[in-house]
């Protein structure tokens, strides 16, 4: 890819990022609650989620779907998984109980996560997951992704194939999420597909 195409497709990115931003700032919190509810019950129904053991979510911040309804659910009947970021480095790892989610620390984001400290081994290393519910800024609802451009899910899919796990993975979006479109790299990874209430 030549500097000009990549200048256009991170200028692209950015004036979408933007956009969604806006449109994720209006949304009124009752409506952000009766999406996120909607979304937790599609999820629970769905194949993919009733088959599968390990299943890793994000814990969410406050403009992104509220996983806490399926953290709750997936703690009673599966093994969960959680992100910790450590600089540039994004593992999963596991959560315990709800008990072991309650004492967690809070990050500048105000969303919950072990401390560095905190020596928990990656899903990749103890057999891998099932499922990942991902978070984004935008989806389409042919699977492309625009996430907040740190690349930090785009690389832990890539080491999920290098190291031979293939988990289904599924994005997490309200339905002012939803793009006709979204500018695209190589190293983008796509969504298997989008839980919406549209």
């Amino acid at each position: 890819m030549s500097n000009i195409s990549s200048m256009a497709l991170k200028q692209a990115k950015a004036a979408l990022r933007a956009e969604l931003k806006a449109r994720l700032a209006a949304m009124t919190n009752v409506d952000r609650k009766l999406q996120s509810n909607t979304i937790t019950q599609m999820l629970t129904l769905t194949p993919e989620y009733q088959t599968s053991k390990r299943v890793c979510l994000y814990l969410s911040m406050p403009e992104e779907v509220n996983t806490y309804g399926i953290m709750k659910h997936a703690l009673q009947n599966k093994e969960c998984f959680i992100p910790q970021y450590i600089g540039p480095v994004m593992k999963m790892v596991k959560l315990e109980s709800f008990e072991d989610y309650e004492k967690l620390p809070e990050t500048k984001w105000k969303i919950k996560q072990p401390a560095d400290s905190d020596i928990r081994p990656d899903a990749l290393e103890t057999g891998g997951l099932d499922l990942i519910l991902l978070p984004g800024l935008g989806f389409t609802l042919q699977g492309d992704r625009l996430g907040r451009g740190k690349g930090y899910y785009d690389t832990y899919l890539q080491k999920c194939k290098e190291k031979g796990f293939n988990p289904r993975t599924v994005g997490l979006a309200y339905s002012q999420q939803i793009c006709d479109s979204i500018p695209v790299s190589e190293t983008d990874q796509k969504v298997d597909f989008i839980l919406t209430p549209t």
